[in-house]
């Protein structure tokens, strides 16, 4: 696609180029001018095109600067002695000038020589700024295809650290049902292949639907309530202005993880309360409840940790995390522009 690219604004520029030069130069001799225009160019185009790909990677990272001078000294020689033979042939249109009394005189060989010299050398030069360009803009995009494909990994491996975090707490809860011999183990089963479903298949994409993502935390507190034999208050509230808003894969549960972890509620006074808006492609989720010393969860996690690097790759400089924590209370904030 880049390479494409670049050869249509270099087809593009050449064209432009010449047909300026015929339109100033066609005034006596249109016809011949036309012609000369297309010889020269060519020419030029040639010094420009072999200089760009043999001469400029011998001195430009690759310090050949003897067979780089010796290429030079060629090419200016060759296109010299081409140049002078067209100027011979259409010696009326090229060689003949007036001087300042009037008179009509031929450039001379020596003359003809400077100026085809300098020309060589303009477009070598114009050659070399243009190598430089495209390879410095090469390197940026190098650079950046493999700054990206760093941050792939990375969030691949951090999203890796999610599935084991969760399961080995999903277990951990249905082996409590098991050995309580609970009603609920089948159920709490059947919500875990649901939810482990979404982890490992759903959420593949760099990005999943957040209607998808908030019905896998509806999952995800619904497995956490077959756990205690007590009634666990949570409660839910979502407002969106639209229900095709996208956002990272699994990138809420921590905080509903977090939220569990200081302890459940069965006080219906004091529920576990998620709040999820968006309004303009803004992000509000608030996780907030009462520490319970009775039913903390113990386990320590990687989930806060985790998130706010995936956060940092994902959404740089595009979101704000708030936590609140003091001996009775918790409180987890994000805002996001997605």
């Amino acid at each position: 696609m880049l390479k494409n690219r670049a050869i249509l604004i270099h087809g593009l520029v050449w064209v432009v180029t010449l047909v300026v030069l015929f339109f100033i130069s066609a005034r006596e001799h249109p016809e011949e001018t036309a012609i000369l225009i297309l010889l020269y160019g060519a020419l030029n185009m040639v010094i420009f095109y072999v200089h760009y790909f043999f001469v400029n990677p011998l001195f430009i990272g690759g310090n050949h600067y003897g067979r780089a001078a010796f290429y030079i000294l060629i090419i200016l020689l060759v296109s010299i002695t081409l140049k002078y033979a067209i100027a011979l042939h259409y010696e009326d249109v090229i060689l003949k000038y007036r001087n300042q009394k009037n008179e009509e005189q031929l450039l001379t060989p020596v003359q003809y020589t400077v100026a085809a010299l300098i020309t060589g050398l303009f477009f070598m030069l114009l050659s070399t700024a243009v190598f430089i360009i495209s390879s410095n803009f090469k390197h940026r995009e190098h650079r950046k295809s493999l700054e990206n494909e760093k941050l792939n990994a990375e969030l691949a491996f951090l999203k890796s650290q999610i599935n084991p975090h969760f399961l080995f707490n999903s277990l951990n809860n249905i082996y409590s049902l098991a050995y309580q011999k609970s009603d609920k183990t089948p159920e709490a089963i059947l919500k875990l292949s649901e939810i482990m479903r979404y982890m490992l298949y759903e959420s593949n994409e760099e990005t999943v639907l957040l209607e998808e993502e908030i019905n896998y935390l509806k999952n995800y507190i619904e497995l956490q309530k077959l756990r205690f034999k007590e009634n666990v208050y949570v409660e839910l509230h979502v407002a969106m202005d639209e229900t095709d808003h996208r956002i990272m894969p699994l990138l809420l549960i921590s905080f509903l993880e977090n939220a569990f972890k200081h302890g459940v509620s069965t006080d219906a006074n004091k529920p576990i309360r998620i709040d999820i808006e968006v309004h303009n492609g803004r992000l509000h989720f608030k996780a907030e409840n009462a520490k319970s010393q009775l039913n903390k969860d113990q386990t320590k996690g990687v989930g806060l940790t985790n998130l706010k690097r995936r956060l940092q790759l994902g959404y740089p400089g595009r979101h704000t995390i708030n936590i609140i924590e003091s001996d009775t209370y918790y409180s987890s904030e994000l805002f996001i522009y997605l």
